[in-house]
């Protein structure tokens, strides 16, 4: 049996290559004789560059002092590919993780910013902004900020940073704002949200930003006043990723929005695995009703129904059935607690590999 594993990281616990090497361990315990190949993945969110990275040997990581979302000077880095691509992942600059108390009206961008200018001043032709795990909801506007715009209140003054300050916005001077290299810019995006309403940035995301029912209405109001100053589509699928940084990108530096984890699964060649794939392993730290919404999971499982592929899903916790067919593992029920998956996840995945190759002995 030729088996693909291609998981996701579990966020915050294992990261996508270790998570398919320990399903590879596993399997191989009950089935040494299949040809596995492992294929770890990411749509845009945290992990992002260290897939990249792994499928491309001549890829050169590029280290840079940037502010952090709480303001602070972090070290981060960007990867540099060979055709002159330079990627850069938000949740490395301004990723919420980064953030010692949650700060939903102040937390910016501003380091993906000053990340992509190193991008720019190394002479990339491209850039590639994933947009997962973002810690501010300032629509983006930290990040063009430290790429030479400036957004200002009714008096003329610049605004503070951070996404509570929008609601002051009354205009944009993007006449400094550096343009994008020759090739054009890219944002990945894990998720097809717009930018303003009830499914929007503010309204789904600010919650996890520790943004209460007064904040996440100050920060709708906010965007929507950056909506109207920009005057780009908030509707657009992916212009509510990383708190409206897809919509700032796009509305002021013409920034395409992709979809990351079919553009994750292109730059891999993920396809050329499945075409000579028996079976798929897939898998994430919580499978729930948003995984077929931009995530890997649900790009996987898509493609592996599509090619005629049989799929399997291992996940920390399954919120939601996955779709007809597909087998699910839940870590949480195989470790006997979340806590106890958490704490040993290669472990378990290792547990998750052997039991799917033992049922699939028995079929």
């Amino acid at each position: 049996m030729r088996v693909v594993i291609a998981p996701d990281s579990l966020k915050g616990t294992i990261g996508a290559r270790e998570a398919a090497a320990a399903l590879a361990d596993g399997w191989r315990r009950e089935r040494p004789g299949d040809d596995l190949a492992c294929v770890p993945l990411a749509d845009g969110g945290e992990g992002t560059l260290q897939v990249l990275a792994a499928v491309e040997p001549a890829a050169r990581w590029h280290q840079a002092q940037v502010t952090g979302p709480d303001g602070r000077q972090v070290a981060s880095r960007w990867l540099e590919f060979p055709d002159g691509t330079g990627y850069v992942e938000l949740a490395q600059a301004s990723g919420l993780p980064m953030m010692p108390a949650l700060d939903p009206l102040g937390a910016q961008t501003t380091g993906t910013g000053e990340l992509v200018a190193h991008a720019l001043d190394a002479g990339v032709r491209r850039v590639a902004i994933t947009l997962g795990g973002s810690a501010a909801t300032d629509g983006g506007t930290g990040a063009l900020a430290a790429l030479g715009a400036r957004f200002r209140d009714a008096t003329g003054r610049d605004l503070p940073p951070g996404g509570g300050a929008l609601r002051d916005l009354a205009a944009a001077d993007l006449s400094g704002l550096r343009p994008a290299p020759p090739g054009g810019a890219a944002c990945l995006t894990d998720v097809q949200a717009p930018l303003l309403g009830p499914r929007g940035a503010a309204a789904v995301f600010g919650p996890q930003k520790g943004a209460d029912a007064t904040q996440a209405g100050i920060l709708e109001a906010g965007l929507a006043r950056l909506a109207r100053v920009l005057d780009g589509d908030p509707g657009a699928p992916g212009t509510g990723a990383a708190g409206g940084a897809g919509y700032g990108f796009a509305a002021a530096w013409g920034a395409r929005i992709v979809p990351g984890a079919a553009e994750l699964c292109r730059v891999v060649g993920f396809g050329r695995q499945l075409s000579r794939a028996d079976l798929v392993l897939t898998g994430e730290g919580r499978y729930d009703v948003t995984s077929g919404d931009g995530k890997i999971t649900g790009a996987v499982l898509a493609a592996a129904a599509a090619a005629g592929v049989r799929a399997a899903l291992i996940a920390g916790s399954v919120a939601a059935d996955p779709p007809p067919g597909v087998v699910a593992v839940a870590l949480d029920r195989l470790a006997g607690s979340a806590a106890a998956a958490m704490a040993d996840p290669a472990a378990w995945l290792r547990a998750a590999g052997q039991r799917l190759a033992r049922d699939a002995e028995r079929k």
